[in-house]
């Protein structure tokens, strides 16, 4: 393999609901669940049948043709999205859904993009162009021009947005970049400024969607609609999936020849989408994961080095008082618990939507004697 992503310390074999073994026997707390996408943990038996029973029926077909797995998940999630105007296009993953949105906010005839700094949306050319990551930048530029980056959360850099925007994109909750909160009202200004601006709001829900922050999209709770939403990772339930839907006027954009891929929508990933969709439902897990998520920030707020626990739901970035994440990180792996350092201050956590309260507990005490021997010992 290529080093892009350096050598893996562990290489894992199996795995159930939450947790994880590696090839010596060791067992682990999957506490990043494939970075927000395992979203009913390992080796769901709902999942697994589904994924079974459809690749013995129909595992591909050309994009020429429609299928039922794929019809009945894009009508759930005009569902979800509360609008009876979205349509759906699907994909393989949350850079190929916002590569869809910004050929979307090319056919407005304006050029000009809106980013925030230290925003990820993905790596192909034209998310990249997008992200607000020097680092992950630089080294391929030159990317799409006119593309521009303002402060995540400040409403007065929203200002930058006029006239010539074609597209403002924002994430209800910055990710990778730690697992950033904006301040309340922020989606909604930036709603208004668009609909004053005649721009196209863009909300890359890739690792606030499905349900992972206590809503469906993460958005919800500021009372608006975006134009484009792109999500990807939990849809699939760990299989590679992705969608751009598209709201009001921009539904329409999309025409015959204008768009595509081969893989994107395919039976069987449609197929697991759709029963972690109905298991979401049905166990009440939006509710779940805002109770649970706030009983892992409470637990975790007071130990000796966090600054700050926050997040929303199951979508949680614990700040450090110094560079100690990819550390502590280390030393969570060596005892059992997965995680992720999304910098040098912040542990990323996004577990599956089934980790118990016991779980929950049993993670909070080892990271709280990791942090009294790393800061007091």
């Amino acid at each position: 393999m290529q080093a892009n992503y350096g050598t893996p310390s562990i290489n894992l074999v199996r795995g159930k609901g939450p947790e994880v073994w590696d090839v010596e026997g060791k067992r682990y707390l999957d506490l990043l669940g494939g970075i927000a996408t395992n979203l009913l943990g390992h080796n769901h038996p709902k999942v697994s049948a589904a994924i079974t029973k459809q690749a013995r029926t129909l595992s591909h077909i050309s994009n020429f043709y429609g299928h039922g797995p794929g019809l009945e998940l894009a009508a759930k999630l005009q569902e979800l999205v509360g609008d009876s105007s979205a349509r759906i296009f699907f994909c393989n993953s949350g850079a190929e859904a916002n590569e869809a949105a910004l050929k979307v906010s090319r056919l407005t005839g304006k050029r000009r993009i809106v980013a925030t700094s230290g925003a990820f949306h993905g790596r192909t050319m034209g998310a990249l162009s997008l992200t607000g990551q020097p680092s992950k930048r630089d080294p391929f530029k030159p990317l799409l021009r006119n593309v521009i980056h303002i402060p995540y959360g400040d409403l007065r850099a929203l200002r930058k947005v006029n006239k010539r925007t074609a597209l403002l994109v924002l994430e209800p909750i910055m990710g990778e970049a730690g697992v950033v909160v904006p301040p309340v009202g922020y989606l909604k200004a930036a709603r208004e400024v668009c609909d004053r601006t005649g721009t196209l709001l863009l909300l890359d829900c890739v690792q606030t969607g499905m349900g992972r922050t206590g809503t469906w999209f993460g958005y919800e709770d500021e009372g608006i609609k975006p134009d484009l939403i792109t999500i990807a990772k939990g849809i699939g339930g760990g299989l590679p999936l992705g969608a751009m839907i598209a709201l009001g006027k921009a539904a329409t954009s999309l025409q015959p020849g204008s768009h595509g891929t081969t893989f994107g929508g395919n039976p069987i990933s449609c197929a697991a989408a759709n029963v972690v969709i109905a298991e979401i439902e049905r166990l009440d897990l939006l509710r779940s994961n805002s109770a649970k998520g706030a009983l892992l920030r409470n637990l975790i707020a007071p130990i000796p080095g966090v600054v700050e626990a926050r997040g929303r739901g199951l979508l949680i970035g614990i700040v450090l008082r110094d560079a100690k994440a990819k550390e502590i990180a280390a030393q969570l792996q060596r005892r059992g618990f997965l995680v992720n350092a999304a910098n040098e201050s912040v542990i990323r956590l996004a577990p599956s939507y089934l980790i118990t309260e016991r779980q929950i507990a049993s993670f909070a005490r080892v990271f709280a004697d990791i942090c009294e021997e790393i800061y007091d010992g």
